[in-house]
């Protein structure tokens, strides 16, 4: 458990709101964020901590005890920030993406290219040139991926909130990405605004299975294999930035021809203030702690 004071739980609440807000947008990490902003070792880990054993922390040691072994208020403020991110912005970028999307795009796109420098940049270099093109390779594949067509009943959601909460986890695969891909996303998006309970706690059973299951293996590889890991990540988080392309219409096109074929703006100017604004947020994010 990290000790902290009143401005390191603040910095972890804004953390949360980050990753939040970063995983309403299909194709942006949560767990990225709490990578590039130095949480995420100590997320995991607190995760994987979460046991069937704990239960005897818990009978043996007392509540108080259980609270802090398992480092709750880490998982609490955090999870507040996330949980006020998705409620207060999920409309807001929802209305965005219809009124100006590429300058949403354009933002993330930033968000995801300075976070590729800054995992990327401390890798072993040997192994991250080996391994970095392989994951740049999945992450173009992946990001060709179409949605899933059909209706969903509550079990899907129960799967998709375990598959999502799974990427999440990784600093590179975004939940929403996933859902997006089963056919999910609009109705996930749906129903956080309009308080649909049923599909909202049948994707959080999942998720919280999926944290429990994934976590674990997670930590373990972490621990051992981080390296391998985190260039192979690196690499899938540089292939699947086509996905954000911000003038992208079944493909990537340039500003112009985006304009000719949708008949939009395409916000340029905007755009690229956007993309700046989304490095700076990294390299603010980096500087909380």
């Amino acid at each position: 458990m990290t000790a902290r004071r009143v401005t390191g739980w603040f910095g972890l609440y804004i953390r949360g709101l980050a990753m939040g807000i970063a995983e309403v947008v299909p194709g942006v990490s949560g767990g990225t964020i709490a990578f590039v902003s130095g949480i995420y070792q100590e997320l995991i880990d607190t995760i994987a901590g979460l046991r069937p054993a704990s239960v005897l922390v818990l009978v043996r040691q007392g509540p108080r005890a259980f609270w802090k072994v398992h480092n709750l208020t880490f998982l609490l403020v955090l999870g507040g920030g996330m949980l006020t991110g998705i409620l207060i912005f999920s409309q807001l970028i929802a209305t965005w993406l219809s009124v100006a999307k590429p300058v949403v795009w354009a933002f993330f796109f930033g968000v995801i290219a300075c976070s590729i420098v800054v995992i990327g940049l401390p890798r072993e270099r040997r192994r991250f040139l080996l391994l970095a093109p392989l994951g740049v390779l999945v992450g173009l594949g992946f990001a060709q991926l179409e949605p899933l067509s059909g209706s969903a009943g509550l079990w899907l959601y129960f799967v998709g909130g375990m598959i999502a909460v799974s990427a999440w986890l990784l600093p590179a695969i975004s939940g929403s990405f996933m859902l997006l891909i089963m056919g999910l996303y609009e109705g996930v998006i749906g129903a956080l605004t309009g308080f649909e309970w049923p599909i909202l706690f049948s994707l959080a059973a999942g998720c919280a299975v999926g944290l429990l299951a994934f976590a674990n293996l997670l930590s373990w590889l972490l621990h051992r294999y981080s390296e391998t890991l985190l260039s192979l990540l690196t690499g899938f988080m540089a292939g699947s930035l086509v996905r954000l392309w911000p003038w992208s219409v079944e493909g990537v096109l340039s500003p112009e021809a985006y304009t000719a074929l949708t008949g939009q703006s395409a916000w340029l100017v905007e755009s690229a203030i956007a993309a700046l604004g989304g490095v700076l947020a990294v390299y603010l994010l980096t500087r909380l702690e």
